[in-house]
């Protein structure tokens, strides 16, 4: 095999000062093929890393200056083809849910009925205990009302009660966020508000989320809720015991840890909204195991294309097997 040194082209493109020092360290020996592509995988996860924290913020959201940057297993998970709608990991359980909640024919949509003074949840019908996991949640803002929760559960997590509450959350077993005041919730208790971390690269957009008024000569500052639009996606890491969220394309890091290892959770959702509409659909899944260089590879050619140019693939100098590869992907 002919030495890393001598093939420049492989290298990912660089930008500003952090070429020279990025291109020196693929200078690797090549004497194992197998050391060399781990070493190659491990060298483009952290460069993927890198970019995706380095990348033009979007001014049209106010969540890229909140989000964290994804691992490298969960940008291949968010960037790979998703599975058929009809999955079943996609469908809403008849049985684990309130009577107030009505399923549609295929499952996905579940709808809450006009019911005063009554909290109701419903559960998907499969659960994951290991892996990477991604569901997407299409819930309109107009549609939510108070007490709208999106989360996971153990099987036995209760999903009807009296009065106006948060359902999931409420007990030891399930975590949930509320949406409309951004808290999160765990066995009746709110360890905070979600997301935390303010990033400081875009001030402006920060500064957005802030409230300033002057009382004589104090200022007071009061951090608004942010408005979660209609499709959240929902990440378990049930490997790693974590659930965090995506929303407009940014990772907001993780919501809980320490989720219990080698139980079945379930995506769950609960409301007091009567017409409420979600529907739920399950994207992909990643093992614990790396992500393949092909994919890292993919994931990267992508990402430097950037949203506008997928569709310009074809004109890449690649070969036709390759080209394919990258739309199948897609």
């Amino acid at each position: 095999m002919e030495d890393v040194t001598e093939q420049p082209e492989a290298e990912p493109p660089q930008r500003g000062d952090s070429a020279k020092t990025s291109r020196c360290s693929l200078i690797i020996p090549s004497r194992s093929p197998a050391r060399v592509f781990t070493s190659m995988g491990v060298l483009l996860s952290v460069w993927l890393c890198n970019r995706e924290d380095s990348s033009p913020l979007s001014s049209s959201s106010a969540f890229p200056p909140l989000a964290v940057p994804k691992s490298s297993r969960l940008a291949v998970t968010l960037n790979s083809f998703p599975v058929a709608p009809a999955d079943g990991r996609s469908h809403w359980s008849p049985v684990h849910r309130s009577p107030h909640f009505l399923l549609s024919a295929c499952k996905q949509e579940a709808t809450r009925s006009p019911v005063e003074l009554s909290s109701d949840g419903v559960r998907a019908e499969m659960g994951v205990k290991s892996g990477l996991h991604v569901w997407e949640l299409l819930w309109s803002p107009n549609d939510r009302g108070s007490h709208a929760v999106i989360g996971v559960s153990r099987q036995s997590c209760p999903l009807q009660a009296s009065g106006y509450n948060v359902l999931i959350g409420r007990d030891s077993q399930s975590w949930g966020w509320e949406l409309k005041t951004n808290q999160l919730w765990h066995a009746g208790k709110s360890p905070g508000t979600y997301p935390r971390t303010r990033r400081r690269r875009h001030s402006e957009a920060v500064e957005g989320f802030r409230i300033r008024s002057s009382t004589s000569s104090h200022t007071k500052v009061a951090l608004t809720t942010l408005s979660i639009p209609e499709r959240i996606l929902l990440v378990l890491d049930a490997d790693a015991g974590t659930l965090g969220f995506v929303v407009d394309g940014s990772f907001l890091d993780v919501a809980f840890k320490d989720l219990p290892l080698g139980v079945e959770l379930f995506p769950a959702v609960s409301s007091v909204r009567g017409g409420a509409i979600i529907r739920l659909r399950y994207l992909n899944g990643a093992t614990r195991d790396p992500p393949a260089l092909m994919a890292l590879c993919g994931l990267s050619i992508r990402q430097f294309l950037g949203q506008k140019r997928q569709t310009e693939m074809d004109k890449l100098p690649l070969p036709p097997c390759l080209q394919h590869y990258l739309l199948s992907t897609n």
